[in-house]
């Protein structure tokens, strides 16, 4: 018997067993090491020479763990590999129940023994003998076989469920991997953990499911995440695959799936919605934070948030001093100019590859720093069953602050609880013992900065900050940080925003190393010292638009840069909202219930140009026919035919006093049309290829030609009707392909143009220079319309798709495929109603990127569209030579 006593082995640290007694289940997951892995479990009983305790035996791939029964008696947990042998036990020698035992003997010889009821004695001992090999390769090798078990497919919902594909896989939660078996069919995403653990089976309906992301896991594109609901924190599955083949086959098949179902968003249509008001500060960091990989069941990438308040010390909070709030277009270590200066010396004599901050500015023990007081367990798992010394624990909300400014290697930033209702991360709610502080303080709840009355207040300040003037102003400054263009390269040496190699994407292929002791140790540094998210942008990312948006005034100088145009520099007198507003959102909010009033068949081709005088009674006409037609809307018909040319007219305005239309011409030349005398009054010959497109604004033509030039043209319509009209040529606007289609903004301060080749361009008409050339569209671009308030502009293509971009930065906002070629369209930002090849107007939500109603609308392709001001009338023309009036019902 002497020869079977086993060792005494020593307890986990009594603060991790007394975190876990907390809990329901005393056993967790986050008791095996970094790579180890959790079997089955088993009656078993601990059998001193004076006692026998029962409890459950767990077998894990590098150690055994006894849970006893009594919540007095703590967690033991056995290293295989201090274990002299595994072997059978017969009942007599251990005096207890009429059974078989596996007992553990251990070195050096003492009095316990822990002996497992009716468990797998080849599972034990192969896993003995694996952790008793010299190399942790060999090791893995011979554990990979228990790996591998076939899924229960009677675990199905339904007999009828097509099985798409099966692989091995691993469930993600913090600080946990749990192997197993990942099964997809045609109803059900099924995952089954190798140890049954937390359930048999998790089941997940493919119709429940609203979003799903890929994931990095440890730097490597290996992980998946399911959203089934709303949440933007938690998530119903992440999984980590073992090959990147087997992640994407199940996102795409996923993906299809529920292309019906879902809408997939990306982060220039956040961006857009951002941008517009749609969505709140808070929102867009937590999309954008799932789109960057940052998941709350991954501590190593959890959701990261910035500091926006720089005053802790105040009695009360002024949301209208600047000096409240932190400075959102550097990175926290370079906040204090005396501590960069240091960092940026060791920086310049530090040998490549070189980085400024030792440390990250998220991690897991950043997180948990935060977290301590409601995820204990995960705090003492990181920690070897410790927690940190007690004057290093987040004690106080303005001294952690102060350390971030001042401390030689914390540049930390937050996460997003700061900014949301649960106040319990802020309080020792569970009577934590946390330790004493000097001075004997006990640490309990986070102290609160001076404004604070209590921990609700904090957390709804903290919300109102986020959400303030002057952090929606400056927020792109920070993300520009985090998420864009700054985040690597040159931009971030400039930004003195450069981290440890190790932190980024890329820069470590841990596939590549052999050595699985090296393996497992460059990816626990991956880990533990936290990862740059995933970058989002690569191009300075677009300011917010500000509540109550002021229009731009048309009064620039020769030299009036773009930044001098933009919306913040504009008076609050200019205001585009007017009485008429809320008429045209009323319109809009109706746009899917358009009637249709009246159709005629006016020309004998197709439909180029619309334009109505001001009292609507005239509607003019154009058409590939090289005809001119004044339609009567009161009598209801035809009033003048005219003919220029014996080519196509392309397009037509009315100049002001409807006096004057002009008609442009496949001929290379404009032409101006006297209303009151019935007669062509005068004509451009400027061109040297087909006049597309016309604009008009403050005695300024603007023609497009295919000759690829934009021309600006001195154009005074008093001069016109007394034939006094002198052309001047203000300006030429080179293109590299032929002009389709220009558009001016509302207040004739911007034009963009979009050419045959697919590029939209961006003009300042005060100094005629080019501010942005995009790269839009595989094909011509159809059509183009600024947004109300000039910060986006949206195109339509040959290729099938609207984009939307960034006027200021030149940016793709965001881009919707259509089933069909759109070749007009009306916008007012938000909503769209185009027309499709196919003759059908759509009304679009953008943000959403579908469609919301369908009307039925000419037999061929619609070419051209008018709105009025009010959004309630609209004329559409088409291939078909109809032209069709409509009106919005309310």
């Amino acid at each position: 018997m002497d020869t079977r006593i086993c060792v005494t082995v020593l307890p986990l640290c009594p603060q991790l067993i007394d975190g876990f007694v907390l809990f329901s289940s005393r056993f967790s997951l986050l008791l095996l090491d970094l790579e180890e892995y959790y079997f089955e479990q088993h009656t078993a009983y601990n059998v001193t020479r004076s006692s026998t305790t029962q409890g459950s035996l767990k077998i894990c791939s590098k150690s055994v763990i006894f849970e006893p029964e009594p919540l007095s008696e703590p967690i033991l947990k056995i290293p295989l590999r201090d274990c002299q042998k595994i072997e059978g036990v017969e009942e007599n020698d251990l005096n207890t129940v009429d059974e078989q035992f596996i007992a553990f003997f251990c070195v050096p010889p003492e009095k316990d023994a822990f002996c497992c009821l009716a468990s797998d004695e080849n599972l034990c001992f192969q896993l003995h003998r694996a952790s008793c090999l010299d190399k942790l390769g060999d090791q893995t090798a011979m554990m990979v076989f228990f790996f591998f078990f076939l899924f229960f497919l009677n675990s199905f919902q339904s007999v009828s469920e097509k099985l798409h594909m099966e692989c091995e896989a691993e469930m993600v939660s913090p600080l946990v991997t749990n192997p197993g078996h990942v099964c997809i069919t045609d109803q059900n995403l099924y995952f089954q953990p190798l140890n049954g653990h937390p359930e048999p089976v998790v089941q997940i309906s493919l119709r429940s499911v609203r979003r799903i992301y890929k994931r990095r896991h440890g730097l490597r594109p290996l992980g998946l995440e399911v959203f089934c609901s709303e949440n933007d924190l938690c998530s119903d599955i992440y999984l980590k695959f073992y090959n990147t083949k087997d992640r994407d086959e199940l996102y795409y098949y996923i993906a299809t799936f529920l292309e019906n179902h879902m809408a997939e968003h990306t982060a220039e249509s956040y961006m857009l919605q951002w941008q517009r008001g749609h969505i709140s500060n808070y929102q867009y960091l937590l999309h954008l934070n799932n789109l960057a990989d940052r998941s709350c069941n991954d501590l190593s990438q959890y959701p990261v948030f910035p500091w926006v308040i720089a005053d802790y010390t105040s009695a009360e909070l002024d949301f209208r001093n600047p000096a409240s709030f932190r400075d959102l277009s550097k990175p926290v270590g370079a906040l204090n100019p005396e501590r960069l200066e240091r960092l940026l010396a060791r920086y310049r004599d530090m040998p490549e590859p070189k980085f400024m901050y030792g440390s990250h500015y998220s991690s897991p023990g950043y997180v948990l720093f935060y977290l301590v007081r409601v995820a204990p367990e995960y705090m003492l798992c990181l920690q070897n069953g410790r927690y940190d010394h007690a004057d290093r624990m987040f004690n106080s909300v303005a001294e952690t602050w102060k350390n971030c400014l001042e401390g030689a290697t914390d540049f930390k930033e937050l996460i997003p609880e700061f900014y949301g209702n649960d106040t319990s991360f802020l309080e020792n709610s569970l009577n934590l013992n946390l330790g004493k502080r000097q001075g004997g303080r006990t640490v309990g709840d986070v102290a609160l900065p001076p404004w604070a009355s209590d921990a609700t207040d904090f957390l709804q300040k903290s919300q109102k900050a986020l959400e303030s003037q002057f952090v929606s102003q400056h927020l792109h400054e920070w993300i520009d940080l985090v998420f864009g263009y700054k985040q690597r390269g040159s931009e971030a040496i400039a930004a003195h925003n450069v981290f440890h190699p190790v932190t980024y994407e890329g820069s470590i292929d841990c596939d590549s190393i052999e050595d699985p002791d090296q393996k497992i140790a460059v990816l626990t540094q991956i880990l533990e010292f936290g990862q740059t998210p995933k970058q989002l942008f690569t191009t300075p990312h677009p300011q917010r638009i500000t509540p109550r948006f002021q229009s731009m005034t048309r009064t620039p100088s020769q030299n009036t840069s773009f930044n001098e145009l933009s919306p913040a520099s504009v008076s609050e007198d200019s205001s585009f909202e007017d009485l008429t507003e809320e008429s045209r959102r009323l319109a809009w909010s109706n746009m899917g219930k358009l009637k249709l009033v009246a159709s005629h068949k006016l020309h004998k081709e197709a439909i180029t140009g619309i334009a109505v005088t001001r009292n609507g009674a005239s509607v003019f006409t154009t058409s590939q026919d090289s005809t001119l037609k004044m339609f009567s809307k009161e009598s209801g018909s035809l009033q003048r035919s005219m003919s220029f040319s014996n080519m196509a007219l392309s397009s037509c305005l009315i100049l002001p006093e409807d006096a004057t239309v002009v008609c442009s011409s496949w001929d290379n030349n404009v032409y101006f049309y006297s209303i009151a005398y019935g007669r062509r009054q005068d004509t451009i010959m400027g061109h040297d290829d087909a006049v597309s497109k016309m604009c008009w604004r403050d005695n300024q033509l603007y023609t497009a030609s295919w000759d690829s030039t934009v021309k600006v043209w001195r154009c005074v319509p008093a001069d016109i009707m007394n034939k006094r009209s002198q052309f001047q040529l203000l300006a030429e606007l080179e293109h590299d392909a032929g002009v389709n289609t220009i558009v001016l903004n509302h207040a004739g301060t911007l034009l963009a143009s979009g050419t045959k080749e697919g590029v939209v361009s961006m003009w300042n008409t005060g100094s005629f220079v080019l501010l942005q050339q995009v790269p839009c569209h595989s094909g011509k671009v159809h059509d183009l319309a600024f947004s109300p308030d000039s910060r986006h502009v949206l195109s339509a293509g040959e290729d099938s798709c609207l984009r939307v971009l960034d006027v200021q930065t030149g940016m793709v906002l965001s881009t919707v495929a259509t089933e069909e070629p759109q070749r007009c369209f009306c916008w007012d930002g938000d909503t769209v109603l185009s027309g499709t090849v196919s003759g059908e107007l759509l009304v679009w939500d953008l943000m959403a990127g579908k469609v919301t109603h369908r009307i039925p609308a000419h037999t061929g392709p619609l070419t051209a569209m008018w709105m009025n001001e009010q959004c309630s009338s609209i004329i559409t023309g088409g291939e078909d030579k109809q032209v069709i009036f409509w009106k919005t019902q309310f």
